[in-house]
């Protein structure tokens, strides 16, 4: 059965698909039209906005998928390797782009804007903003990094086209706006390839919870009344799908197992509770500094019998 989130990706993926390949041919024709490669630029870029999309629902498939003897955690991190995909298409497309302007710099080729340029681009910017705020809406309501760099994707666009508007004005001025402008809208590109590649990375490598996040932790840990618990060693595993948290407590070093069992229990149903988050806790002494494997080999006196 598809869940909700799942409908909301492939619905962002199937409208952005039909609205950016309608602005994709309506953006090639006028940059054809008026030899302009920053126009054909950013309608290369709204096209690569579509076959991102495309990815990111094929993504969205597969990590649906439910957890198997391979793949205990999931499928999840699919959406992840989607994102940095689109991260990379966005790198390739910049590099072409830079290559082209500085030709066409080189070569002192220069565009012939009209009015039909004007309206193009200005509809381009206020379509793409609005994809954009509708990706980002669904991004955050289901914590999906895919749907979030198909986001800054449609922003980007949007952003990109900003400068090309007002090149659009200068045009008659200046018969180098146009590869300048080319320049820019590539840079653009690269600073939200790197953006997205970041931010996913991020999240694969382990990221470190946010000091608001731990602070949330910690007051609903305080809430259950269990005593002074010292807790340390807090780490979030982001599998997109669902997020694994570890962290270790310490407790009195008269309680019983059977009793540290029990408050880790109780700790674990909290934060599944309240984050959503599945958590497997470490029970150590109060008055026994952790040791890690390395050194309880370098120190095997302190090895529990």
């Amino acid at each position: 059965m598809t869940s909700n989130r799942d409908k909301a990706g492939y619905l962002e993926s199937i409208v952005s698909i039909i609205v950016n390949t309608a602005l994709f041919a309506l953006k090639l024709y006028t940059g054809i039209i008026t030899g302009s490669i920053a126009l054909i630029a950013d309608a290369w870029h709204t096209l690569s906005d579509s076959l991102t999309s495309v990815v990111i629902m094929v993504a969205i498939k597969l990590s649906s998928k439910k957890p198997d003897k391979e793949h205990p955690f999931g499928h999840g991190r699919w959406e992840q390797i989607a994102a940095l995909f689109v991260a990379f298409v966005l790198a390739v497309i910049a590099y072409e782009f830079i290559m082209d302007s500085i030709e066409r710099f080189g070569n002192r080729q220069e565009a012939n804007f009209g009015t039909m340029a004007i309206v193009v681009v200005a509809v381009s910017i206020v379509i793409k903003e609005l994809l954009a705020q509708y990706a980002f809406y669904i991004a955050k309501k289901h914590d999906s990094a895919a749907i979030k760099a198909d986001g800054w994707h449609h922003r980007s666009d949007a952003l990109s086209s900003i400068p090309v508007l007002i090149g659009i004005f200068f045009a008659s001025k200046f018969w180098w706006i146009d590869s300048v402008l080319g320049f820019i809208l590539s840079l653009v590109l690269f600073y939200a390839a790197y953006k997205i590649a970041k931010e996913t990375v991020d999240k694969l490598l382990g990221k470190q919870p946010s000091e608001e996040l731990k602070e949330k932790i910690k007051n609903a840990i305080r809430s259950l009344n269990l005593g002074d618990l010292k807790w340390h060693h807090l780490h979030m595993h982001n599998y997109e799908r669902h997020c694994e948290l570890t962290m270790h407590i310490r407790l009195d070093g008269q309680k019983s197992i059977e009793e540290g069992h029990r408050i880790a229990t109780i700790i674990e149903n909290k934060i599944e509770e309240d984050f959503k988050m599945q958590a497997t806790i470490h029970v150590e002494p109060l008055c026994q500094e952790h040791l890690s494997y390395s050194a309880l080999q370098a120190e095997p006196e302190k090895q529990p019998l």
